[in-house]
């Protein structure tokens, strides 16, 4: 046992009849973390985050959501991470966005505009595709999408964007028929969202309440609405509770699955590789390939209506899809 040197008890000097002040010993962090630390908010991981964009000079919450999708392929089986490699993969994924902001410069927003005065408006799909195949964490655009936005009036930029397009999600639209009667043709999908830094509270929910608007003027047919949220992420639905959407099933996750460190949804893997087999892609790619051991959570599927109310489904009522 090491005592404690007589010099640095005495070290401080108090008036004469002074309580003694309170010995306040700065909290050692751990060498790990678990990745469902990482998750929240205003978690050490998220301040790291933070001054990394801000060091980087990009968007705060893009880092953390992007590094938040690679920290699974270098987390352990139990879910703990190094300090170090999540140092090593915020440096990463900051250059990574710095220079994927770069190719979208002309579009990024910078002036601060309060929500009653951004305009609603059906967005360029072009554009749309650059800013989601560079910002958006899948760093892919889905094609043939409807895009909308809330741009800001006075140089028109977008604020906060998302794109509409049917539902492809099979075993999703097939539990939606079976148990809600709606036909998977009639149910389209929130495919992509992205809102900017600048972008006022409750930017997304109004951004969705008049989507729902928007999609019963431009495709009749529709009757629902859906979108998946991936919590481990940080996502929790909370813009989507607030637009009146409802938390209806959840889907048991996949692994993350990686080629040259970077995250490929299967969609991208399928695209690019004609399969999303994990034995075939790793006797192919050797360490080029690599998939997420930790376990993840669930995927929320929330979904509205798209004419009256939108039914609160309790969640023991709430089926648990398998992939």
């Amino acid at each position: 046992m090491v005592s404690t040197p007589p010099q640095q008890k005495a070290s401080v000097a108090r008036p004469a009849g002074s309580p003694a002040a309170p010995l306040t010993v700065a909290p050692v962090r751990s060498a790990t973390v678990s990745l469902d630390e990482c998750r929240g908010h205003d978690s050490e991981f998220a301040e790291l985050a933070r001054k990394a964009a801000e060091r980087n000079n990009v968007e705060p919450r893009a880092l953390i959501v992007r590094t938040l999708l690679h920290l699974p392929r270098v987390a352990r089986r139990d879910g703990q991470i190094r300090w170090r490699q999540i140092e090593t993969e915020l440096a990463r994924c900051s250059t990574e966005l710095r220079a994927d902001q770069a190719k979208v410069a002309d579009l990024l927003p910078h002036a601060n505009f309060k929500l009653q005065e951004l305009l609603f408006v059906r967005y360029d799909g072009r554009l749309a595709e650059q800013i989601f195949g560079h910002l958006h964490y899948l760093r892919s655009a889905r094609p043939g999408s409807l895009n909308y936005a809330l741009v800001d009036p006075r140089y028109g930029q977008p604020v906060s964007l998302c794109s509409v397009s049917p539902l492809e999600w099979k075993r999703v639209g097939s539990q939606i028929t079976r148990q809600f009667d709606v036909p998977m043709s009639a149910v389209w999908d929130i495919s992509r969202v992205y809102s900017f830094a600048v972008a006022p509270p409750n930017a997304i929910s109004y951004l969705l309440s008049r989507v729902r608007t928007a999609i019963r003027q431009a495709a009749p047919q529709v009757e629902l609405l859906s979108t998946a949220v991936d919590p481990n992420l940080g996502f929790t639905g909370s813009s989507y509770l607030a637009a009146n959407w409802h938390r209806w099933m959840t889907i048991k996750p996949r692994p993350y699955l990686y080629f040259d460190r970077g995250y490929m949804s299967p969609r991208q893997l399928r695209a690019a590789f004609q399969t999303t087999n994990v034995a075939e892609l790793r006797a192919t790619f050797d360490n080029r390939f690599e998939q997420s051991q930790a376990t993840l959570l669930d995927s929320m599927i929330f979904c509205c209506r798209t004419r009256g109310e939108t039914e609160n489904v309790p969640e023991g009522l709430q089926r648990r899809l398998h992939r």
